[in-house]
């Protein structure tokens, strides 16, 4: 396959916003891989959007080891400096932290992106509404979870693709895992989606139920972890979801035997370029092409 640098021209991509979802695969130790070979996959696929031009949206947290500092760093390796990320933090998430922190966080990222501060309805707030400098934990896990969905509901609506990666089965906050939640939320909303489930996790669970395991493969991998009943229910919704809406897979511009070969890679050029073929069919409106 051509590399993605083929695929999409500088800025051929200015108007879109690509949210990404991405967790912990417990998965990657069974497919002998590691936590670095998913990181690389999302560095080139957001290296790819940046070069054409996109916007990055991800909701998670400000730690230092997570994602939205990875993808932070990518930003500064690629001179996109009309802020293209934004990173999207879930009422508790921002809570927990100091104030002094918050904008230290901000003036880090400044010109490479935007943190968004949402209240528990998934309202925009500044950093400083309701709270005193001092951190403010959320306990109420109730009010967590809400929160969790409204801060999903604010990036699908504010985003016009989305790309999956790994994601937990167990130990998650919400109602369902994070990366199941957005992929249901995008099917209704009638959003593309990208399954990059070779490294495995809630990507791989979905990209099963849509019908992306024609031999049974995955199926053997998601039974040997446990499941959580919030994962059961959400891929049935999720089955259901697509079926009710009419949506399709190849609404993202990849034919099936692309979306198959998306489902099955690890390889993180495969992954980026077959991310940024479609995107590109899909900003053409020339659809798949097969």
């Amino acid at each position: 396959m051509a590399h993605q640098r083929e695929l999409l021209a500088r800025d051929s991509l200015t108007e879109l916003r690509l949210g990404i979802s991405v967790s912990e695969s417990a998965d990657l130790g069974r497919l002998g891989l590691l936590d670095t070979h998913l990181r690389l996959a999302l560095a080139e696929a957001s290296r790819a959007m940046l070069i054409a031009g996109a916007r990055i949206v991800y909701g998670g947290h400000l730690d230092p080891d997570g994602y939205a500092a990875f993808l932070w760093a990518e930003m500064e390796k690629y001179s996109r400096r009309d802020q293209p990320l934004s990173v999207c933090l879930a009422w508790q998430e921002h809570r927990r932290i100091p104030l002094a922190d918050l904008a230290a966080a901000e003036d880090a990222l400044s010109l490479y992106g935007r943190i968004v501060y949402l209240s528990a309805e998934g309202e925009e707030i500044p950093r400083d509404y309701e709270r005193t400098e001092l951190a403010e934990p959320v306990e109420d896990s109730e009010v967590r979870r809400k929160a969790l969905t409204a801060l999903r509901e604010y990036m699908i609506d504010r985003t016009d693709a989305r790309v999956l990666f790994g994601g937990k089965r167990t130990g998650f906050q919400g109602r369902y895992p994070g990366v199941l939640e957005e992929a249901l939320l995008s099917i209704k909303a009638g959003r593309p989606l990208f399954l990059a489930s070779g490294f495995g996790g809630v990507t791989l669970d979905i990209a099963r139920v849509l019908g992306l395991d024609p031999d049974g493969y995955f199926d053997a991998i998601a039974a040997s972890e446990e499941q959580h009943d919030g994962l059961s229910e959400g891929l049935a919704l999720i089955e259901t979801a697509s079926r009710d809406a009419g949506w399709r897979l190849d609404r993202n511009g990849l034919s099936r035997d692309e979306n198959l070969r998306l489902a099955a890679s690890h390889r993180p050029s495969e992954v980026a370029s077959l991310v940024a073929l479609g995107l590109g069919r899909t900003s053409t409106g020339s659809g798949s092409s097969q």
